[in-house]
């Protein structure tokens, strides 16, 4: 049951809950009990306290606050990847911060503990209690990635309750002007549980953007959340580290499901990822198109903006970047962080990469400001301004000299 109130010494309102147990076919497999309780009629912008339990204990008593739009405007987000048990740098300062009230929401994109199911789920359990001074006190919204595959994902699928899904593995919601679109990148790297759960997903995705499109006069923004980006520049040869990367381009061969064409042609605003324990802005890029020409690139872009925000803390440390990275880099950091973004209204949005590994300094600070009627989908009007404004970054393109003498090398000795 929870019992709770808007008194700390009166908690007089009770709702009870329900209960699924959940095994996740290791061979000692243990019985986890899986509670999930449901609070309707809340206040927005009334603290409320709680605990949960029965007669047999109860937790520690919580508070939390139904989402209402700040005095000074918009709601404030942790964006972060990549976080485990061990290693887990960003995991005090986020902690802090949600007690404090200096965030709204969390996204995390992807990864958890390093593994959920190791020690036969001990890792998992660990990692809830480790994020419990944050999730008790405002929302923990979960995107998959590939550390949590064990299973078909079933680590993942059980223990986290999204909106709008009963498998946590892709859904949307609102929260003020921001259309949120979270799904699943692993659809892709595991097919052996099925190749229609990228058709399935892919279904939705199109179903759901319609949809957004639709409401853009009341929601504006559209941001994606998931966990393997289609741009990035680290030394690790990643999925986005090629040419054609599977989740920009599709399938091989097919270019089926492709996913990078689709957010542009219903106009998503901001693409949030991380897998790479690193952090890295884009300038607006679209089929590897770069808008890097202008004074003010972030100002209605004619092109989705991506950032890889991974390097919360993890046994896996960070990760490297190749030296000279390919035009549509424009930030970069090594360190380890988190990012937080504030979405103030319908035409600005503000994001900030904090450096833990240095007392918390900002690795970067930009602002994207995007004008009414530049929430829509992109046009050809848009892919005009990116050609000539932009850089168009061909396969064998030679973005420093390093690289050009390398292949010049190759075909002199062909």
């Amino acid at each position: 049951m929870v019992e709770y109130g808007t008194e700390i010494s009166d908690l007089n309102e009770v709702v009870e809950g329900r209960c699924a147990v959940f095994l996740d076919g290791q061979k000692h497999s243990i019985w986890r009990y899986i509670h999930r309780v449901n609070l309707t009629g809340l206040e927005p912008g009334k603290r409320y306290y709680y605990h949960v339990g029965s007669e047999h204990g109860w937790s520690p008593i919580f508070f939390f606050t139904p989402l209402k739009e700040r005095d000074d405007g918009g709601f404030i987000y942790a964006v972060y990847g990549d976080l485990g048990v061990e290693n887990g740098r960003s995991l005090g300062t986020i902690q802090k911060m949600a007690q404090k009230g200096q965030l709204d929401s969390v996204l995390h994109v992807g990864d958890f503990a390093y593994n959920m199911d190791e020690s036969n789920g001990e890792t998992g359990d660990e990692f809830f209690r480790q994020i419990e001074p944050i999730s008790a006190y405002i929302p923990y919204m979960a995107a998959v990635g590939n550390h949590e595959y064990y299973n078909n994902f079933t680590h993942y699928v059980n223990r986290f309750t999204m909106p709008n899904s009963d498998h946590n593995l892709f859904y949307s919601y609102d929260v003020g002007p921001v259309h949120f679109i979270t799904f699943s990148t692993e659809f892709y790297f595991y097919t052996q549980w099925g190749w229609h759960q990228i058709e399935n997903q892919y279904k939705w995705l199109i179903s759901d953007l319609k949809k957004a499109n639709s409401n853009r006069h009341k929601v504006p923004w559209i941001i994606t959340m998931a966990h393997r980006p289609m741009y990035c520049s680290d030394f690790d040869g990643d999925d986005c580290t090629k040419y054609e990367s599977i989740i920009r381009t599709g399938l091989p061969l097919t270019h089926g499901y492709a996913l990078e064409k689709l957010f542009f042609d219903y106009g998503v605003d901001v693409e949030l990822w991380a897998h790479e324990h690193s952090y890295e802005r884009l300038w607006p890029t679209y089929n590897r198109t770069v808008y890097n020409g202008t004074r003010l690139p972030y100002t209605d872009p004619p092109a989705p903006v991506h950032i890889i925000t991974g390097s919360a803390g993890c046994r896996e440390n960070t990760d490297v970047f190749v030296e000279h990275p390919l035009p549509w880099s424009a930030v970069r950091s090594t360190d380890y962080g988190f990012g937080v973004m504030r979405v103030y209204n319908e035409t600005h949005l503000n994001f900030k990469q904090i450096n833990v590994a240095q007392g918390g300094i900002e690795d970067d600070d930009f602002w994207i400001i995007k004008s009414p009627k530049h929430h829509r989908p992109y046009k050809h009007r848009d892919l005009k301004r990116l050609r000539t404004y932009g850089t168009h970054i061909p396969k064998h393109h030679c973005h420093h000299k390093s690289h050009c003498e390398k292949r010049r090398h190759k075909r002199r000795h062909a």
